[in-house]
Formats: structure tokens, sequence, C-alpha cells
């Protein structure tokens, strides 16, 4: 069940009611620094981003490709941690309405413990929590968490996850499943893999909640050919390597270019789609 009152919910909701897909860009909180995260999540929330996922640094990302791995590791070098991960979060609360989703890996979680993270994600404003290798399985203790304060807990699907895995995470996820694009680590690829289309309507038949496609994702050519079959478009490695390029001093206007960007590609496929489309049949909840 949904957390009550959850900012994720009723963003989905009302992005269904409008045929649109939500567009969702990953920032690595520390790279380059902790205030040049802040500065360019809230340039992104400027250009039209809809969600945003804060990458917290662990010094062993194995889901992430060399992208990311490096920007992990840069934002450790400059001192980020998870609770200052949280300290930005309750930073750009005051800022900003939109959800906040924590991205990370179990070992920070288990550290900080299980409880207290959820207690204290949800007094800084954070909204979900994706751990990236925490199957749901093994998710009792989080996921217990996170109900009882009310956070979303969002879980990873992959082309391989068979059905009792697409049931596993549909039993205890909420927010939106994230459908991994590609059998590998993240990272920019030059095209979405064939059948991605399928695969998440697969997933549809199995759970109400939106589905949201990540891993690979470049462009904004790539970005609204995603956007007619999913609910969320997920975009990390190439915006961590627009930021990375463009250096601490201009990292900022490359982030509104690139979101809006991707924001203006994501609204002409709105545009183009008939009503009672998607994203207007399906307003894909839980209960």
């Amino acid at each position: 069940m949904a957390p009550p009152h959850s900012r994720i919910r009723a963003l989905l909701e009302r992005l269904a009611d409008e045929r649109r897909a939500a567009l969702v860009p990953f920032f690595s909180v520390g790279d380059p620094d902790l205030e040049t995260s802040r500065k360019s999540i809230l340039a992104a929330v400027d250009a039209g981003a809809d969600i945003i996922e804060l990458g917290v640094p662990f010094s062993d990302p194995i889901a992430d490709g060399p992208v990311i791995q490096a920007s992990s590791q840069r934002a450790l070098a400059a001192g980020s941690s998870l609770p200052r991960v949280l300290e930005t979060v309750a930073a750009l609360r005051e800022q900003i309405d939109v959800p906040l989703v924590l991205f990370g890996y179990y070992n920070p979680f288990l550290r900080y413990g299980e409880e207290a993270l959820a207690r204290d994600a949800r007094a800084a404003g954070a909204d979900g929590v994706l751990c990236v290798d925490l199957p749901p399985e093994e998710a009792r203790g989080l996921v217990g968490a996170c109900r009882e304060h009310g956070i979303d807990r969002i879980f990873l699907l992959a082309p391989t996850s068979d059905e009792r895995r697409i049931k596993a995470v549909a039993a205890v996820a909420s927010g939106f499943v994230y459908f991994v694009s590609v059998t590998g680590v993240t990272g920019a690829r030059t095209q979405t893999p064939a059948g991605i289309d399928r695969l998440v309507a697969r997933v549809r038949e199995r759970t109400r909640l939106p589905v949201g496609v990540g891993f690979g994702i470049s462009t904004p050519a790539q970005a609204a050919a995603v956007a007619s079959y999913a609910d969320l478009v997920i975009v990390g490695s190439a915006l961590v390597r627009t930021m990375y390029e463009a250096g601490a001093r201009g990292a900022e206007r490359a982030v509104r270019e690139m979101v809006g960007g991707l924001r203006t590609a994501l609204d002409a496929a709105a545009r183009e789609r008939e009503p009672g489309g998607l994203f207007g049949s399906t307003a894909a909840q839980e209960d």
C-alpha cells in the first residue's frame, strides 16, 4: 500500500491524467561537491524534471558502469556520505516540492540503520528509497521501516526477471517500479534495446504501479521513444557525464540545457499521443 500523502503517487496520477511521462534525472550527490550538486538539482527542476533520484555514493557500486563509478568516487573524496545526502535533501526541500528518491546500496543503508534511515529520510523530506542490491525477498526490514515512516519502496526489475520475481516486487513495492532496460551496468547507450516495450507490458500485467525505464537513455529521441510505453523516463549516466565534462563552474548551465532538451522531447511526445492512450487510460496505481 502506498504511503499516505505520497508525493510520488500524487505526481504520477496527475501526469497520467495529462498523458505525460515523468522525467527523472539522477545525480551523484557530492560530485563534484555538495553545493554544485544542490544548485544543479535546482536547475534540473527549473528545466522540467518531475522527480529527482539522489545517488548515495558508495565505494563499490556494482550495478553501475564506469561513469557513475567514477562519480561516486569523486563524491566520496569530496566528503559526501549518506548523512550529507540527507542534509542535502533537507536543504532542497526548503526550495522545491518535487519528489526526491534516495538511490543507493545496502551497505551504507544497513550501517546507518534501516529504521533510522526511514525516519531521517522522512524527516528530511525524502519520498522514496531504492536499494539497488537488496532483492525483495531479503528486504523485509527496510520495507517495514519505510512503511512505518511513509516512504515509498522502489524496486528494480530487469529483462531477465521471471514471473516469481515480478510477483515478489509487486507485493512490496510502492511509488513505481524501476525497469532496467539492459542486462548490464548503468551507462549511456546509442540506442535503447529492442523489445523493452513488450517487457514493460508484461510487468504491467502483474502490478498496477507505474513503470519507469532507465539504464542507457542519453538523448531526447531515446527519451521520447521510451515515453511512448513507460510512465517514467530515467536518465543517469549521460547527465553525470555531462556535468563532469562541464566542470563545477559550468555544471548548472549544462544540466539546465540537457534536462530542458529532454523535457521538450517528452512534452512533444505527449502532444502526439491520442486521447485515451497509455497514460490517459492507465493511471497505474496500487490499491
